[in-house]
């Protein structure tokens, strides 16, 4: 994969994912003990949004992934019904995702930008990896 491959957002937004399911993953002996659900629902939950988390994360080079991930969050902060800290930390993640969504997004229109100003410079040649720079 060529440096113009490489998608900040899909890098910053698994990286969230990847801290929230180790969040969402602790949460689930907090729902057991102080949400006060039975430990199959609390597995169900807790790991089941941890899973959700890590698949997310490794699917996001398709567009409605980040859809899932949205969802995830909104999850997230559902959970706060259930222990009150995560009316705390599921809005805290779910700013983190939309920070990492949105400035993926302008990062990849700016480096478009510059790729594609740095083609026009340079006749319309996109640079030979295979070259070394200079």
């Amino acid at each position: 994969m060529s440096e113009r491959d490489k998608s900040p957002r899909r890098g910053m937004c698994a990286a969230v994912l990847t801290l929230e399911a180790i969040a969402l993953g602790l949460t689930t002996p907090v729902l057991i003990t102080l949400g006060g659900l039975a430990t199959g629902a609390a597995l169900a939950i807790g790991l089941g949004l941890a899973v959700a988390c890590i698949l997310v994360a490794g699917l996001l080079r398709a567009p409605w992934a980040y859809h899932a991930g949205w969802a995830i969050q909104v999850a997230a902060i559902g959970l706060g019904f259930f222990t009150p800290v995560m009316w705390v930390l599921g809005p805290v993640f779910a700013l983190l995702w939309g920070c990492a969504d949105l400035l993926g997004r302008k990062i990849e229109r700016e480096r478009a930008a510059a790729f594609a100003a740095y083609d026009r410079r340079e006749g319309g040649q996109a640079p030979d990896p295979s070259q070394p720079a200079g």
